[in-house]
């Protein structure tokens, strides 16, 4: 087990009831790009690219740690940042997948591979490879604030992203929401619901 599969075992729907702010979870237009694709989760190495530009995209591939997840700024969505032999090299140095605000191509070779990658969509159109961006400094990501260290979790469910300090107080939070709504039954559960909903109800004056 590495250092981060323990923040994998839940899903960003846990994160979000124990208290993760909403402004931690990225926009819905970031999703995975294959269907099937296993949750992933790692530290993040934090990318950004001028428009037109995905030199230091290619950059981090050679950069990041094994285990990490490459978190990218991208600078629009007219052209792909990266392709099939991009992601072949990340995945064959253990890099555990892409979450880039922008778009990917060669899907076909990256689906076959299994490399999990979240975008925003795909453009057969490659970007270029001669402006300098940044590497492990704060970018913005599907309108969230992103920092090197930080903990991404990523499935079908959405995108989260833990503060480095917080990460292990949020992973608890949410390993006890995880354990108790586990420990209830369905019955329970709508029984507890039925009985929450109509207290609010005539709290409200509801009548009906």
């Amino acid at each position: 087990m590495n250092t981060y599969s323990k923040f994998a075992e839940l899903s960003p729907t846990f994160y979000a009831d124990a208290g993760l702010k909403r402004e931690q979870f990225m926009d819905m237009g970031i999703k995975q790009m294959w269907q099937g694709m296993s949750r992933i989760a790692g530290s993040v190495c934090t990318v950004s690219c001028p428009p037109g530009d995905n030199l230091m995209l290619h950059a981090a591939i050679y950069r990041a740690e094994p285990g990490s997840i490459i978190v990218v700024q991208a600078g629009d969505i007219k052209y792909a940042l990266s392709g099939g032999n991009v992601c072949a090299t990340a995945q064959e140095r253990g890099i555990a997948g892409f979450i880039i605000d922008g778009v990917i191509r060669d899907i076909a070779e990256v689906r076959e591979a299994k490399f999990p990658v979240f975008a925003r969509g795909i453009s057969p159109i490659p970007g270029k490879k001669k402006a300098l961006g940044t590497l492990n400094k704060p970018i913005i990501c599907g309108g969230v604030g992103v920092n090197p260290g930080d903990i991404a979790i990523a499935d079908e469910e959405g995108i989260a992203i833990l503060p480095a300090k917080q990460s292990e107080e949020l992973w608890l939070n949410a390993k006890q929401k995880a354990e108790q709504d586990e420990a209830l039954t369905l019955k329970d559960w709508q029984t507890n619901h039925r009985n929450k909903i109509e207290k609010i109800l005539h709290d409200l004056n509801f009548e009906g």
